[in-house]
């Protein structure tokens, strides 16, 4: 009796921990960022079933092995009843495992194509450049003609772990437009990470790696790279400021005027 009270104190206790901090947005994320795009908010769903899945696989289990422990502890040296070569139950456990598997297999299958899938027009397009050890931004539009040039260019330098205001690179896009990434290395495999887009992608030389995405939070994120690529690797950091499409076009307008001031 002591113990069934002792594990019914237990669950009590843990059920009301989880209803407290069930509020909390990181409770709720599982130690994900914040998402700021439409398809990190994907990602966000495909992990928070992935735990619930794991959640209540774990209750199954952990509930039948405390309902052997208090209800079928030994009584008597009797040998209790077998179930050996019991046709359904072999069944039932060889094919549940087979169910979730698929269905896990299903939803992360559909997110992925959700994820990587590109569009034929994006509004903005920059091309990503790392290099030991930093980041190059070029913005890239089509004249008349539709052939691609740079109007704007950022390049940055390598920075210290906790570098002061305005060290680090900026990547300014629009919110609520669709952003296509593409990213080159001019030396070694780099990763190009921004935590708050819950997405991460090999910057390879020799090779063009791209992406989209939408983001829908105005704000200033963090980036790095995520790939161990030399010495100053921890200096590779740099920000993604997420900005009304108004404030992107002064942006972009601004460039273009200092590019051609420089020109003359």
């Amino acid at each position: 009796m002591r113990g069934r009270r002792a594990l019914r104190s237990a669950a009590a206790l843990g059920l009301l921990a989880m209803t407290a901090t069930a509020c909390s947005g990181e409770v709720s994320r599982l130690g994900m960022p914040e998402p700021i795009s439409d398809q990190a908010e994907r990602m966000l769903t495909l992990w928070q079933g992935s735990w619930i899945a794991a959640f209540a696989v774990g209750a199954v289990v952990w509930g039948l092995i405390i309902w052997a422990v208090l209800f079928h502890r030994k009584r008597s040296d009797d040998l209790p009843p077998q179930v050996r070569y019991n046709m359904p139950i072999e069944i039932l456990y060889t094919a549940v495992p087979f169910v979730i598997i698929a269905v896990l297999f299903y939803f992360t299958a559909r997110d992925e194509n959700y994820v990587e899938k590109t569009t034929d027009n994006p509004a903005v397009t920059i091309d990503v450049t790392g290099f030991q050890w930093s980041w190059q931004f070029d913005y890239k539009e089509k004249d008349a003609a539709g052939k691609e040039q740079t109007v704007a260019s950022v390049v940055g330098t390598p920075v210290a772990p906790n570098p002061p205001a305005g060290a680090k690179p900026v990547m300014t896009i629009p919110a609520d437009q669709t952003v296509r990434v593409r990213l080159h290395a001019n030396d070694v495999i780099h990763s190009f990470w921004v935590p708050a887009l819950l997405y991460k992608k090999d910057v390879m030389p020799g090779y063009t790696n791209e992406f989209e995405f939408t983001a829908r939070k105005t704000g200033t994120y963090e980036g790095r790279c995520a790939e161990l690529c030399g010495v100053d690797h921890s200096r590779m950091l740099f920000q993604l400021k997420v900005v009304t499409p108004a404030e992107y076009a002064k942006f972009i307008a601004d460039s273009k005027a200092k590019a051609a001031g420089g020109a003359q």
